[in-house]
């Protein structure tokens, strides 16, 4: 099977003039900490754009909208070549001719595979035709007519009980006011015999509606054990291969699990399969093509970077065994840092429609609600600059919590970048020091979040009411009781670092001087800063990438 394509299959190679990436694939080695990056370049996309021609052409591409992926390899005669790989099945299928095959493992759970899906088609099957259920229509049917009779019922007792009134007060005859009462327990009992009517007709709906619902959450849950435990298998059985020639199985990588899909994106894809036949990898771009469901909100032919849930975790040891680069950010403008005690905030980076600032320790991002909560960057920087009154923050950093603080000058700047926060489209790194020991070197948090109403500001985990929270971490260093963290959320709940350090079914060791979740250490300061931000400039249609140095 071809899967190494020449150049000229997708671009004119003398036409393409090479320029600075226009994003990097990076993550952090296991082994020795260097952070490594793989360029997304103006070659890399123009091979893309041919790809998309070429898928253009051929119906079979837009029957489902999916991730397609490019990688600019080179042979270890000096060639480059070309690999193309697309995310999940394609039209039903693992392997197709011409593209990257999937990561060894699937093989092996093939068979076990076809038969969960089969039952989970099964399950779906019998869900949609449960939710059809002509009963309920019939329920809804009945129960509206019934209240009609109820409520004309209703309206007419209450005028003949008016009039009633009206007697009572201008007749004083016994018998009369006998036959006035009789009157009035009769339209009791002509209530009183409705409603058991409509009970005696709408009791047997219900309890077949009830307890259709009931099979319905059964089935969703059997749905749901199902996928897992295919998940698991598949996970245990998957390969990597990296760069320096080590092989871990998902499960090995990520013991906390990835969710559904992970492996199954091009880059992994990619990247394995370079790092299993010696080949080099110079570049790589990912693009969506096909429909896009409201979930997933991509747009055909739009460049994407590594998702943050599946591939962004696998990234460190994908890379490894490449050798570090170190390429200026160009989009990086770090002035000296100016002493917040004056009301001057260190800004990162600022042009007409956004600023990045260092937030200092101690300062809250924006105005509280009582009056002496009133200074932090927000209306600092509103006095400061001429035009500061328009400014807006994006995201918020708790008050004890240094870096990078990223505000808009204008509405719309505004508003694309909070989509961005919204749809977890912004890869943010912060760093940490924990006041204890950690033993596992990496893995990923996943715990709900709630506001505990008896302590507030306090979150704490509640499996009922919880909002979903998802945290990677890796370990940087350990230095005597103390363990240096890398977290990477890709959720942006409150406090949601604090919580998944502290709590026992996370971490269970707090941050350095987190005293609100339980950490006893003297120190001036909570030890968890905020250290990188990568995101889409919104006007200048280019990747952002931020740094601030690590204070501590």
């Amino acid at each position: 099977m071809v899967v190494l394509h020449i150049l000229s299959n997708f671009i004119d190679r003398n036409a393409i003039s090479d320029s600075s990436p226009n994003y990097y694939y990076e993550g952090r080695c296991l082994q020795s900490g260097d952070r490594l990056k793989l360029p997304r370049t103006s070659m890399a996309e123009a091979i893309a754009h041919g790809l998309m021609q070429q898928l253009a052409n051929n119906d079979c591409y837009s029957r489902e909208g999916k991730m397609y992926g490019i990688l600019l390899v080179e042979l270890p005669n000096g060639e480059q070549r070309v690999l193309k790989a697309f995310s999940g099945l394609l039209n039903g299928c693992s392997v197709v001719e011409d593209w990257v095959p999937p990561i060894p493992g699937r093989d092996e759970v093939a068979l076990e595979e076809a038969r969960t899906l089969a039952q989970l088609d099964a399950i779906k099957q019998e869900i949609l035709t449960l939710k059809q259920l002509t009963e309920r229509q019939q329920y809804q049917t009945l129960f509206d007519e019934f209240e009609q009779q109820l409520q004309a019922m209703s309206d007419r007792h209450r005028h003949c009980k008016h009039q009633r009134q009206e007697k009572r007060q201008q007749i004083c005859d016994p018998p009369t006011l006998e036959q006035l009462d009789e009157e009035s327990r009769q339209q009791g009992i002509e209530r009183r015999q409705l409603k058991r009517q409509q009970n005696a007709v709408l009791q047997p709906l219900q309890q077949l509606i009830a307890a259709t619902d009931a099979r319905i959450s059964e089935l969703k849950q059997q749905r749901k054990a199902l996928s897992c435990q295919l998940q698991a298998q598949m996970h245990a059985t998957y390969s990597l291969t990296n760069f320096s020639g080590r092989s871990r199985s998902l499960q090995q990588l990520m013991p906390g699990g990835f969710p559904t899909g992970t492996g199954d994106c091009c880059a992994p894809k990619l990247l394995h399969y370079a790092a299993t036949h010696n080949l080099k990898p110079l570049a790589m771009a990912e693009f969506w093509w096909g429909a896009s469901s409201a979930n997933q909100d991509k747009i055909q032919g739009e460049f994407y970077g590594a998702c943050a849930e599946r591939c962004q975790p696998l990234m460190g040891f994908l890379l490894s065994g490449l050798k570090p680069i170190s390429i200026p950010n160009r989009d990086l403008h770090i002035t000296s840092p100016l002493s917040p005690t004056k009301g001057e905030i260190p800004i990162l980076y600022e042009d007409e429609w956004l600023i990045a600032v260092n937030k200092p320790a101690g300062l809250l991002s924006v105005p509280g609600r009582y009056r002496d909560r009133q200074d932090s960057v927000l209306s600092r920087l509103r006095h400061l600059l001429p035009d500061g009154i328009t400014l807006a923050s994006v995201h918020r950093l708790d008050q004890e919590t240094s870096g990078i603080l990223l505000l808009a000058s204008d509405r719309q700047t505004h508003r694309q970048l909070s989509q961005q926060f919204q749809q977890r489209q912004v890869y943010k790194v912060y760093e940490a020091i924990l006041s204890g020991a950690v033993t596992v070197d990496q893995g990923t948090i996943e715990l709900p979040l709630w506001a505990d109403p008896e302590n507030r500001p306090n979150q704490k985990v509640d499996w009922q009411h919880g909002k979903p929270s998802l945290t990677h971490f890796q370990v940087m260093a350990r230095e005597e009781d103390y363990t240096r963290v890398e977290f990477t959320p890709l959720t942006g709940r409150t406090h949601q670092l604090r919580v998944h350090a502290a709590d026992v079914r996370g971490l269970g060791v707090t941050i350095l001087g987190d005293r609100l979740y339980g950490c006893c250490a003297v120190t001036s300061r909570l030890h968890l800063h905020a250290r990188e931000l990568r995101f889409e400039h919104p006007q200048l249609e280019k990747t952002m990438h931020l740094q601030a140095i690590t204070p501590f």
